[in-house]
């Protein structure tokens, strides 16, 4: 019997710089190789460098990339559908050409599987119905209304937050009937959505290092961020942290460095503020991560999970982190990492970990046992292989 021939669409080249979105895009795709042969067609509004393009060919087969155009909800008419029909589908204002559109449906009937990755993709393709499908939820949309509706600055945010939030779950609750399969990052989000044996959990992950990581911490002492920082919830968590609890952690250890780690660090948003250097895109962060005390995650807003908590445990390195940023996560304050959400909480955790090494190396100790165990993408592959079957037994049961 041949190998089932599995379409892969991504926002994401599997290829491109490291990130959260990306870094899920390779590895799913990589576990699909085991299922079958994968095509990837990646759906995005900037151009790929030619490197990119070269590396995720050398991988897999490459369809022709499709092109999102902007196209905003414009008149009263328009508006309406959106927050009143939840089958309409330009809900994200853009979508791709109508010639793309039709190349891609007319290739679906020479594929067994079609694996979506994100909840947004199906939408700007306009095109409702996926059968022999897995929809691969990196963040559930309305889960990060809620944050903002709990989190917001204001009371006319949280307002607007907790209404999005509300039409949001009407056209999350459909996605059953639109794809064969989904698959979500935690077991929270699956019984958000409900549960039921046609949701798989598929948890975010970080590739095992070929060699067990050794600290080497700086003086003086630097506590780090990693992540793309133009992503909203990343620049607020991180506007959070420098204006309540880096004022207090400066108080307490005087000489402590900030180091800002990512896309978009450097640039134009990058902070102004005391003792913190942007260091930009590092293509291998590890020997940075190494030096720092504690890496942080003071994310308040989103949805999903973070890769920064697998990332953390695969280095070795300590992490304090708001409970909203280790959401998904099976870990306990004070086992794995710190879980703490208030600004001298947040700060206190940070001052710990650099002045009780022991017990901060204890703490990686158990992390990284943890992160063997169930967050390397060795330990994930068989949750993707068991969604791709579960699409492809639909697909072959009798009607």
């Amino acid at each position: 019997m041949s190998s089932p021939q599995i379409l892969y669409l991504t926002s994401s080249w599997p290829h491109d710089k490291s990130f959260g979105g990306q870094l899920r895009a390779l590895q799913i795709g990589r576990a699909l190789q085991s299922v079958g042969q994968v095509t990837v067609t990646v759906i995005g509004s900037d151009a790929a460098p030619t490197e990119v393009i070269k590396r995720t060919a050398d991988e897999f087969a490459v369809e022709p990339p499709m092109r999102v155009n902007v196209e905003p909800n414009r008149g009263l008419i328009p508006r309406l559908q959106w927050a009143f029909n939840p089958r309409f589908l330009n809900v994200h204002g853009c979508v791709v050409s109508a010639a793309d559109r039709e190349r891609l449906l007319k290739r679906l009937k020479d594929f067994d599987l079609v694996w979506v990755l994100n909840s947004r993709t199906p939408n700007i393709l306009n095109q409702w119905h996926w059968p022999n499908s897995v929809l691969d939820i990196d963040d559930l949309p309305s889960a990060f209304q809620r944050t903002v509706s709990q989190n917001g600055a204001g009371l006319n945010e949280k307002l607007k937050a907790g209404i999005r939030m509300c039409l949001l779950q009407r056209r999350e609750r459909f996605w059953k009937e639109r794809f064969s399969v989904l698959s979500v990052c935690s077991e929270a989000d699956r019984q958000y959505l409900g549960g039921g044996e046609h949701i798989h959990v598929i948890p975010n992950g970080f590739e095992r290092p070929a060699v067990e990581p050794v600290r080497n911490l700086s003086t003086p002492p630097r506590i780090g961020f990693i992540g793309l920082y133009s992503y909203l919830p990343n620049m607020e968590g991180m506007k959070w942290f420098l204006r309540e609890c880096w004022p207090l952690v400066k108080a307490q250890v005087p000489d402590a460095r900030l180091r800002l780690a990512g896309k978009d660090t450097d640039g134009a948003l990058k902070p102004n503020a005391q003792d913190v250097d942007a260091l930009g895109y590092i293509d291998d962060p590890a020997d940075e991560i190494t030096t720092w005390s504690a890496m942080i995650i003071p994310v308040r807003h989103g949805a999903g999970t973070r890769v920064k908590i697998a990332d953390a445990f695969s280095r070795k390195c300590p992490v304090v982190s708001t409970h909203l940023g280790a959401y998904g996560y099976d870990v306990e304050h004070g086992r794995e990492l710190l879980l703490v959400d208030k600004p001298a909480d947040f700060a206190n955790a940070c001052v710990s970990l650099i002045r009780d090494q022991a017990a901060a190396t204890a703490m990686t100790e158990r992390a990284y046992a943890a992160f063997l165990e169930k967050w390397t993408w060795d330990a994930i592959a068989p949750r993707v292989w068991a969604a791709a079957e579960d699409a492809l037994a639909l697909a072959r049961a009798p009607v």
